[in-house]
């Protein structure tokens, strides 16, 4: 639950809601591993732990152990299961627990698990009361591709931490800053960067680079000091602004410096990057792969590393147009309050809440 990543926020801020609002008339009880860097009482709910290990099958084994124990023990009203391992976990004990219904939410994309996977997953599926999925696009393959559902899509959220906005730490003018965030691994692409920064120095353009690197496995810390010696070389190391290890927090405080926020990922199964960029008032670039496209809202901010011309001409049209960069990051912006925050996120598991366990009465008050 302490590391980052989109089920464990997501997870935490379903929670808190419920935790903090008990008129909902929904009690949150968290099982998950032992916490790595939090205590389980800094947590406004209740949070049930077991041990983990290095290795897959007894952690399995302890993770069986743990649920057998704990739902039997609370014998809840309903199971949201929010990670694939935990829904394999659970169909080796789903026989001791048929009057439970439960429910699945599928954070990446349906072709993303392996035929072994499935193998496990599906028994469990068919007997979900609902999948969840975080874009249309995901819906629509398990919609048109399995038996299973129903399945609705509910987009994820970010942190609190991003709700509220303040305009006086917004940069307005000065040259363009142009940003990127996220963790080291395949999937971020990063050795784009250095060709998108190039090409925008090639056009002339008068910005700066903002970098923020998270590092995890071995190897990130070499891969991490090339790519920002790669962007030194290019556009020198005073218009390069590097950054690792930041907290929500500072990420938050990163946003409001970027004018223009660029996705180079090569699969995203949502993107909450591009959401946290929106929530702090960027303008937007991003690849149109997975969720992505469905996130940005529009072709125009798309581009393909084909042919960078479109990219480069948006940052040039974002220099020589005050008001249109403006008017890009209202759009965004308004895009955020619209779809991606966490109050809409709460609301959307309450109905469905309310819709599998439709004989259950909230409080009215709170309706």
């Amino acid at each position: 639950m302490d590391l980052p990543g989109g089920a464990q926020l997501s997870t935490e801020l379903i929670a808190a809601a419920l935790a903090e609002a008990p008129g909902y008339g929904y009690e949150p009880v968290v099982i998950c591993p032992e916490l790595l860097n939090r205590k389980v009482s800094d947590y406004p709910f209740r949070i049930l732990t077991y041990p983990m290990g290095e290795k897959r099958f007894p952690n399995l084994l302890k993770r069986i152990k743990a649920f057998r124990k704990y739902i039997g023990e609370e014998t809840p009203d309903l199971i949201h299961i929010e990670m694939s391992e935990s829904l394999i976990t659970y169909g080796f004990i789903m026989g001791a627990f048929r009057g439970i219904p439960h429910i699945y939410t599928d954070r990446g994309m349906l072709f993303g698990y392996r035929k072994r996977s499935r193998l496990f997953m599906d028994p469990v599926l068919k007997t979900a009361s609902c999948i969840i999925t975080t874009t249309d696009k995901n819906r629509r393959l398990w919609s048109e591709n399995t038996p299973f559902g129903p399945v609705y899509t509910i987009p994820n959220t970010i942190s609190s931490i991003f709700e509220s906005y303040d305009e006086s730490r917004k940069k307005r003018g000065g040259r363009l800053s142009v940003g990127f965030a996220g963790r080291v691994c395949v999937e971020k692409d990063w050795g784009k960067v250095p060709l998108i920064v190039r090409a925008l120095e090639e056009k002339g353009l008068d910005f700066e680079v903002h970098l923020v690197l998270s590092l995890y496995e071995k190897g990130d810390r070499e891969f991490a000091d090339k790519l920002r010696a790669d962007l030194e070389s290019i556009i020198g190391a005073e218009r390069l602004v590097y950054r690792e290890e930041l907290s929500q927090k500072e990420m938050s405080d990163f946003y409001y410096a970027v004018d223009l926020f660029i996705m180079t990922s090569v699969f995203e199964s949502f993107g909450k990057a591009a959401v946290e960029a929106m929530s702090r008032r960027c303008s937007i670039m991003s690849t149109n792969v997975g969720g992505l496209p469905e996130v940005i809202g529009r072709d125009d901010n798309l581009y393909s590393m084909d042919n960078l011309d479109r990219l480069t001409a948006y940052a040039g049209r974002l220099i020589e147009e005050p008001e249109f960069l403006r008017n890009e990051q209202e759009y965004f912006f308004r895009r955020y309050r619209e779809l991606f925050t966490g109050e809409a996120y709460v609301r959307r598991h309450l109905e469905t809440y309310d819709t599998i366990l439709s004989t259950r009465v909230p409080d009215a008050s709170l309706q």
